[in-house]
């Protein structure tokens, strides 16, 4: 990163560097000009610590992540979370239909419905990024002049998904409680998302839950809207 791409995890002040390298390997932590604090304390930390304050949602944590690194696999991450929801679905699905058929037909037609579990959760992301997006198009890009960075607003929302990985004891460790997991699961990928937006535009908590809560109407109405089509998967595979 160039110029004014870092910022200072402590006051979110520009920094145009975060330590110096000087000769036989010695580093030095760049002080902030604003808060005179080190820019950034986590260069120096293990990830397993950056990590634990992820997941605690701490701001300096989040700041670091999405302004200090070059950390590029918020798709791939994506993709694996969206795997792991589209098989936990499938098999809550699975469990309320009646089993005992060995017929491949039966097979196939549950691995169509792991496609179409799938399909359903990235509709249901795409639908809530895109609620986020607009409602912070309307509020800030037209309502106070601010230009958004909308791909790094996009690539906050899905790193914030992290809780995400939480399904996969949920998949390794099958139990009668998966509802409540996924409940769970799903109030902590918000409360990620809210401070990663937070983060993002240095606003107020307000607006970000406001935003968080316009994506989740927005996949809430995404979700009914196809439980209510007139065709499900099982009657396109007997079509």
């Amino acid at each position: 990163m160039a110029g004014n791409a870092f910022k200072c995890v402590e006051c979110n002040a520009d920094a145009t560097e975060l330590h110096r390298d000087y000769s036989n390997g010695i580093l030095k932590i760049t002080i902030c000009d604003s808060c005179q604090k080190p820019v950034d304390k986590y260069i120096e930390y293990d990830p397993v610590i950056i990590l634990i304050d992820a997941i605690l949602c701490k701001t300096q944590a989040f700041r670091h992540i999405l302004f200090n690194t070059s950390l590029n696999i918020h798709w791939k991450l994506c993709v694996f979370c969206l795997l792991c929801e589209a098989y936990l679905r499938w098999s809550l699905l699975q469990g309320h239909e009646p089993s005992g058929d060995p017929a491949d037909i039966i097979r196939y037609t549950k691995e169509w419905d792991f496609y179409g579990m799938f399909g359903l959760a990235a509709l249901e992301l795409a639908a809530f990024c895109s609620g986020v997006l607009c409602f912070l198009w309307v509020v800030v890009g037209r309502l106070r002049g601010i230009q958004l960075q909308h791909r790094l607003l996009l690539r906050a929302l899905l790193l914030s998904c992290y809780g995400k990985v939480l399904l996969i004891p949920a998949v390794i460790w099958e139990h009668d409680y998966s509802p409540l997991c996924l409940g769970l699961i799903k109030i902590f990928v918000l409360t990620s998302n809210s401070q990663a937006i937070r983060v993002i535009l240095n606003s107020s908590r307000r607006l970000s839950l406001m935003a968080v809560a316009s994506g989740l109407l927005s996949e809430t109405c995404s979700a009914r809207a196809c439980r209510r089509l007139p065709w499900s998967i099982q009657d396109f595979l007997t079509f």
